[in-house]
């Protein structure tokens, strides 16, 4: 598992076309994707699964929680994406909602766009 951070802050400036916004690049893929949007309510879950192609789960609103096949958790919010590969364990849970773009394709590479989010503290246990 891995976490990216694709807030406005790590954003680029587009003036072209007299626009004037902030674009956070995220993905680019040669193969089909499949994209989806996930609504977890309060105390909503994604199980624990194994991944069956590589997955960016992107955080638009809300926070909650990532594990990995250790079963160690780690809080995420709006502006993070997290990295699955293929056949990696994993589960998302919060306790107050949460809303996700999620991205699944044989040739996903988050790290050409996104730089890793710093962590402040260490994994928490469930």
């Amino acid at each position: 598992m891995q976490i990216y951070n694709f807030s406005k802050d790590n954003g680029k400036k587009i003036g072209i076309f007299n626009s004037n916004f902030i674009m956070s690049r995220i993905i680019e893929t040669n193969k089909g994707a499949h994209i989806g949007c996930m609504y977890l309510e309060e105390n909503g879950i994604i199980g624990y699964h194994q991944a069956t192609i590589p997955q960016l789960l992107l955080i638009l609103d809300g926070e909650g929680y990532v594990c990995d096949e250790k079963k160690e958790y780690f809080k995420v919010r709006s502006g993070d994406s997290i990295f699955w590969e293929k056949n990696e364990w994993h589960e998302t849970k919060t306790e107050t909602g949460l809303t996700a773009i999620v991205i699944e394709s044989e040739e996903l590479n988050p790290s050409l766009y996104m730089p890793k989010k710093h962590w402040d503290v260490s994994s928490v246990s469930f």
